[in-house]
């Protein structure tokens, strides 16, 4: 569970991207520089990576996000970042991507947690008793 001044959230996602064409370009010094980027971005957004890997050719992290921020943004930051500043240092990847995008189109996402939709049902149930016995309308 994080918190900030007024919100207490437990917002967890799983999202993966690829490089474009799927080129086998993540490794090496690549790879780190990678990482490192990533690293700096998600501290920028008080975004916790709670796992990541990176492949040849994908991205995988687990991150904890504030409710403030949407997925969408998340992404469009990280695979920008990185794209910008990765292809102006390494003049390979300049060379092979040569529109200046080295990620493919699109991303995915899944939101991740362990209660279901039966636990908040029977959260929310037991917290309307609760307020009904101690907090009565009458009229």
């Amino acid at each position: 569970m994080r918190k900030s001044e007024h919100v207490r959230y437990d917002i967890e996602y799983h999202i993966v991207w690829t490089t474009k064409y799927r080129y086998r370009i993540l490794s090496g010094k690549i790879a780190e520089r990678c990482r490192e980027l990533i690293r700096q971005s998600c501290q920028a957004m008080d975004i916790n990576i709670i796992k990541g890997s990176i492949g040849k050719d994908h991205i995988h992290l687990m991150l904890s996000c504030p409710p403030n921020i949407s997925v969408s943004k998340i992404v469009q930051h990280l695979k920008g970042k990185t794209s910008r500043i990765m292809m102006s240092e390494y003049k390979e990847l300049r060379k092979r991507y040569w529109g200046q995008h080295m990620w493919a189109i699109g991303y995915f996402c899944r939101s991740v947690g362990d209660i279901n939709k039966e636990m908040i049902k029977k959260y929310i149930e037991s917290q309307e008793d609760e307020y009904e016995e101690t907090f009565r309308i009458v009229g």
